[in-house]
């Protein structure tokens, strides 16, 4: 299991870096978690509901999250949580 989500982190994350580079932040991070906005990222990071590491900048404004590690997050939940159901086809 670790390969297929090594695998599928690889190819998340060369998605992510072409299109926002190294960092995710604003609108591209909460959507690439799945939140349908920014007040509920927001109050998901406020009850300590994230669980990647998201940090500050200084200087900045905003959360800032590594492409890397958004793409492994997305892949373990995708990896671990297939529904086996059918409705969720393994690609190659």
């Amino acid at each position: 299991m670790d390969d297929e989500i090594n695998e599928l982190t690889l190819r998340i994350e060369q998605t992510l870096y072409k299109e926002f580079g190294p960092l995710l932040f604003g609108q591209s991070l909460y959507k690439a978690l799945g939140f349908s906005s920014a007040e509920a990222f927001r109050q998901a990071a406020a009850r300590k509901h994230i669980t990647i590491d998201v940090f500050k900048i200084k200087n900045r404004r905003g959360k800032f999250a590594l492409s890397h590690d958004v793409a492994k997050w997305l892949a373990t939940q995708k990896i671990n949580n297939v529904d086996s159901g059918g409705f969720i086809e393994k690609k190659i």
